[in-house]
C-alpha cells in the first residue's frame, strides 16, 4: 500500500567518484524488466527528475513513475539496489497514476533503481562536498568553523525572516516563531493569492560551499515536493556576484542586485524580495559569486548540485532565471553557453560576456601601463592634497618608460576610450592585477602559505588562472633549445609548469587608428610597438610580446571561458545598460553579447537591450521591471508545446511589450553615442569590434599599409625596427581569432577513476532533467547529443 512519504534532508556523502555512464536508460541486461531475464512488462515508467541520472549528488534522489492503469499502481514495487522502497511513493493528488518519490539512502557511486512491472535506472551518487564533474578538488581548502568533515559539509540550517510594513524598515528582518512580530507586511503573488511576507531560508553546504533558498511560506503548512504550497509559482530565481578572484574556503551565497560591484538603493527594493513576494522562490551558492571563484566548471557544478537540492526538497520547477551585474552577468552569460538549461531566462546588467574577453583587454592596459609607466593608486582622494596628488599622476605620465613623450589625450587614444588612463588603472588595480597575480591575496591562504617568487616560489598561486588549471591545463614544455619554450626559471627550478596564460600580444599594432588619425607621431607608434612588451606568468614585464600558451588558448574557447556564444540561442536575455561610466565597467561589454549573437546567428531577437542614462545600469528600476518582463517572457514559451525548437519558440513568443527600450521609450535602442560606447586598445589597433580576439591570427608586416604619415617620414631603420618586432606578422583581423573554437556544451573535468581530464571531455547523451523546467524548454541541448 502506498503512503505519503516524509520529506528528508539529504545524506551528506563520503569519498569521491565519477563516471561517464549516462545512466538514462533501462538495463539492457534485463530488457529493462528487474523481475527476471527474458521478460519484459513496461506497466510503469521511471525516471529521475531533480537532475541527469548519473550527475546526483547527496545520496539521495527525486524520481517519478508513471503507471498505464490502477491495477499498476496497486503491484508497483520500487527498489533501490534491491531493498524495497515502495513506502516512499506519494500520489499525485491531480493524477493518482503519476507517483513521487525521494529516494535517500545512495551509495557513492552506481546505485539501480528498478520496478517489477517496468523499467530499472542507474543512478550514479556523487558526495555532497563534490566533484561531480569538476576533476579533483582544488586544494588547500579551508572550511568554515562549524563544518563536521573536510567538505564542509553540516547539518542544514533554517532561519524565518519577514518584510515589515514599515516602510522604514527595508529588507528582510528576523522572524519569530515564537515571538511573532505584529508588523508584517501582506503580498500578493502572481497567481493572485495574498498571503503574509514571511519567507523561510534554508542555508546548507556542498561542493565545499554555502548555498542558501528562500521561500515565501505559510507558517505551519506542510510543504513537499508533490504538493508545494500553493503561493509558489514555480518558478526560480538564481542571484550572482561580481569581480573575479579564486579564493581556497568557504564563503556566503551572495543575493544583492550589484553585489560586488556597487551598493544597491535603500529606497528601491531588491529584485530577490520582489520575485519572493510574487511567489518565486530564490536559490544562490556562494560559488556562483565569481569574486568568491571565478572557475566556469566550479559555477555549474555548484548550480547543478543546488538546483537538485531545491527540486528534491520542494517540487519541480516551471524554469529557471539568472539576476546579476558584472561578474554575475560573467557567470550568467557563461553558464548559459557552456551547460545550456541550467537557465532559461538571464537578466543581465553591468555585463561582460565571460573572463577572457575582459581579460585581453585588461591585459592590453596593464602591458601598456607598465609602458606608460604609469603608478596605479586607486586609493579614493579623501582631501584636497590627495586630489592634487592624484591629479599630478595622471599629468606626469606623459613620459613612457623609454623616453618617450605621450599627451593624456594620445594615452587616452590609444586606450580607445575618452577617460583610458582612469579606466585602465582602475581595471588594472581592482580587477585584472589582483586577479591575475599569483602573489595576489585569496581566501583560505595565509600570507606565509601564498606564491613569493623570491622567497617562496613553490607557494600557493593566489591567481585564478591557476584556478582554472582544469579547464586551460599547464603551460605546454618544450626542449630547452626550441623557441617555443618559455618556462620561467622559477618552472625550471621547481620542476612542474604554472597554468597556462591563453593570452596574447604578438602582432598587435598598439595605436594604429590613432596614427592613421594624426594623433600620434610615426615616431610615437614606433617607439610604443617597439618597447612594449609583454609580461610573465608573474605579470613580470619582459621585453618579448606575449604569446599565448598551449594548450591554454584553444580551451579558452572550447571551454566558454572565452565566451562563442555560439549556444546562446537557446535562452531569452534581457541586459540592462547605461553610459559607460569610466570605471572598467565599459558599456561596450554589453554589446559584444549583442553583437556576437548577430555574427553566429545573423539576429539577436533573442536578445532584449534596455538602455537608460544611470550610468552602468541604465536604472535603478529595471532589475525588478525585467524580473516581470522575463516571466511574461517565459510564460509565453511555456505555453507553446509544439516541437517548433526552442530557438525559434524564443522568437515567436516574445511579447510585445517586451523589447528595445532607450530610458523608458519601448522600440528604441538607446544610440551608442548615448551609452558612450568606446573602444580597447585592440579596436584602435584595428580589431573586429567583438571583443573576442585573445590572440589575432597573423600575416606578414607590409609597408604597404596605411600608416599614415608613418609611410612617407619613416628611414629604413625605422621599417627595419619594426619588421623586426614584427617578425612573426601583424594581426590579421579579418580573420576569427588564432585557435578559436565552438564551445562545447557539458563538459566534465574528470575520468571515470576521478582524475583530472584538462580541458574536458563532453558527457555522454542524456534526456533532459523533466524536474528542471516545463516541458517547452526540454529541447535546450543541441541536436544529436540529447538524447
Amino acid at each position: 500500500m502506498l503512503v505519503v512519504f516524509t520529506l528528508l534532508l539529504a545524506a551528506c556523502g563520503g569519498g569521491s567518484s565519477s563516471s561517464s555512464n549516462s545512466g538514462g536508460n533501462p538495463d539492457p541486461g534485463n530488457g529493462g524488466n528487474p523481475g527476471g531475464p527474458g521478460t519484459v512488462d513496461d506497466r510503469v515508467s521511471l525516471q529521475v527528475l531533480s537532475n541527469r541520472p548519473d550527475l546526483v549528488s547527496a545520496g539521495d534522489v527525486l524520481v517519478e513513475v508513471v503507471a498505464e492503469d490502477a491495477a499498476a499502481v496497486d503491484e508497483l514495487v520500487l527498489l533501490r539496489n534491491n531493498t524495497d522502497v515502495t513506502q516512499l511513493l506519494q500520489a499525485d493528488p491531480d493524477n493518482p497514476l503519476r507517483l513521487l518519490a525521494l529516494v535517500d539512502g545512495l551509495s557513492v557511486g552506481e546505485n539501480t533503481l528498478s520496478t517489477n512491472i517496468g523499467n530499472s535506472l542507474t543512478v550514479v551518487n556523487h558526495p555532497s562536498g563534490g566533484p561531480v564533474f569538476t576533476g579533483p578538488h582544488i586544494q588547500p581548502w579551508k572550511c568554515q568553523d562549524s563544518a563536521v568533515d573536510e567538505n564542509c559539509n553540516q547539518p542544514v540550517e533554517y532561519r524565518w525572516l519577514y518584510k515589515s510594513s514599515n516602510s522604514l524598515q527595508g529588507g528582510l528582518q528576523p522572524y519569530d516563531l515564537d515571538n511573532p512580530p505584529d508588523d508584517v507586511a501582506m503580498t500578493t503573488t502572481d497567481n493572485g493569492e495574498t498571503v503574509p511576507f514571511i519567507v523561510r531560508q534554508e542555508i546548507g553546504y556542498q561542493a565545499r560551499d554555502q548555498y542558501t533558498i528562500f521561500t515565501l511560506q505559510k507558517v505551519g503548512e506542510d510543504w513537499t515536493p508533490m504538493q508545494p504550497q500553493s503561493q509558489w509559482n514555480r518558478r526560480l530565481l538564481v542571484t550572482h556576484g561580481g569581480n573575479c578572484r579564486g579564493d581556497h574556503d568557504t564563503s556566503s551565497a551572495r543575493t544583492d542586485d550589484y553585489a560586488g560591484t556597487i551598493p544597491g538603493n535603500p529606497l528601491i527594493e531588491q529584485s530577490y524580495i520582489t520575485a519572493l513576494g510574487l511567489g518565486w522562490s530564490v536559490l544562490s551558492t556562494a560559488q556562483l559569486n565569481l569574486g568568491h571563484n571565478c572557475n566556469l566548471s566550479y559555477q555549474a557544478e555548484s548550480l547543478l548540485m543546488a538546483k537538485e537540492r531545491f527540486i528534491e526538497q520542494y517540487g519541480e520547477l516551471r524554469y529557471t532565471v539568472g539576476t546579476g551585474c558584472s561578474g554575475g552577468a560573467i557567470t550568467q552569460n557563461m553558464i548559459a553557453n557552456a551547460y545550456p538549461g541550467l537557465y532559461q531566462g538571464l537578466l543581465t546588467t553591468c555585463t561582460y560576456p565571460d573572463v577572457m574577453s575582459t581579460a585581453t583587454q585588461f591585459a592590453d592596459y596593464h602591458i601598456l601601463l607598465k609602458y606608460f609607466d604609469f603608478n596605479v593608486d586607486t586609493t579614493e582622494p579623501s582631501t584636497p592634497e590627495d586630489l592634487i596628488a592624484h591629479v599630478e599622476n595622471i599629468v606626469g605620465a606623459q613620459v613612457a618608460r623609454d623616453g618617450t613623450p605621450f599627451t593624456v589625450l594620445q594615452q587616452n587614444a590609444i586606450y580607445g576610450h575618452l577617460n583610458g588612463i582612469v579606466n585602465a588603472s582602475l581595471a588594472d588595480s581592482a580587477l585584472f592585477a589582483e586577479a591575475v597575480d599569483p602573489a595576489s591575496n585569496c581566501g583560505g591562504v595565509s600570507a606565509e602559505e601564498r606564491f613569493d617568487q623570491d622567497t617562496n616560489p613553490g607557494g600557493v598561486r593566489c591567481d585564478v588562472l591557476t584556478f582554472m588549471q582544469n579547464m586551460i591545463g599547464e603551460r605546454e614544455r618544450f626542449p630547452a633549445e626550441d623557441p617555443r619554450d618559455r618556462w620561467s626559471q622559477i618552472e625550471k627550478d621547481l620542476g612542474y609548469a604554472f597554468s597556462g596564460f591563453p593570452l596574447g600580444n604578438e602582432g598587435v599594432q598598439y595605436g594604429l587608428t590613432a596614427l592613421q588619425q594624426g594623433i600620434i607621431s610615426p615616431a610615437q607608434f614606433l617607439a610604443l610597438n617597439t618597447n612594449i612588451g609583454g609580461v610573465d606568468p608573474s605579470l613580470n614585464v619582459t621585453q618579448e610580446r606575449l604569446k599565448p600558451d598551449y594548450p591554454a588558448l584553444p580551451n579558452a574557447y572550447r571551454t566558454g571561458i572565452m565566451n562563442t556564444i555560439v549556444n546562446m540561442d537557446t535562452v531569452p536575455i534581457i541586459n540592462m545598460t547605461g553610459p559607460d561610466p569610466g570605471a572598467a565597467h565599459d558599456s561596450v561589454h554589453g554589446y559584444w553579447v549583442r553583437w556576437r549573437l548577430e555574427r553566429e546567428f545573423g539576429h539577436r531577437d533573442n536578445f532584449v537591450h534596455w538602455g537608460g542614462l544611470t550610468p552602468l545600469v541604465g536604472d535603478l528600476n529595471y532589475m525588478n521591471q525585467s524580473l516581470v518582463a522575463m516571466a511574461s517572457w517565459l510564460d509565453a514559451i511555456e505555453a507553446d508545446t509544439s516541437d517548433t525548437p526552442l530557438a525559434q519558440k524564443i522568437i515567436a513568443n516574445k511579447p510585445a511589450d517586451v523589447q528595445d527600450q532607450c530610458n523608458g521609450i519601448p522600440g528604441e535602442m538607446c544610440p551608442e553615442e548615448l551609452m558612450l560606447v568606446f573602444g580597447t586598445p585592440r579596436t584602435v589597433a584595428g580589431a573586429d569590434k567583438y571583443g573576442d580576439q585573445v590572440q589575432c591570427e597573423l600575416r606578414p608586416f607590409s609597408r604597404n599599409d596605411d600608416y599614415g604619415l608613418g609611410n612617407v617620414m619613416w628611414q629604413e631603420s625605422d621599417w627595419q625596427a619594426l619588421e623586426q618586432t614584427f617578425a612573426t606578422g601583424v594581426c590579421d583581423w579579418t580573420k576569427r581569432p588564432l585557435e578559436w573554437q565552438r564551445t562545447i556544451t557539458w563538459l566534465k573535468y574528470q575520468d571515470a577513476q576521478g582524475d583530472v581530464i584538462t580541458g574536458g571531455e563532453q558527457m555522454t547523451p542524456a534526456a533532459f532533467p523533466a524536474g528542471w523546467a516545463s516541458p517547452a524548454f526540454a529541447k535546450t541541448w543541441e541536436p544529436g547529443w540529447q538524447q
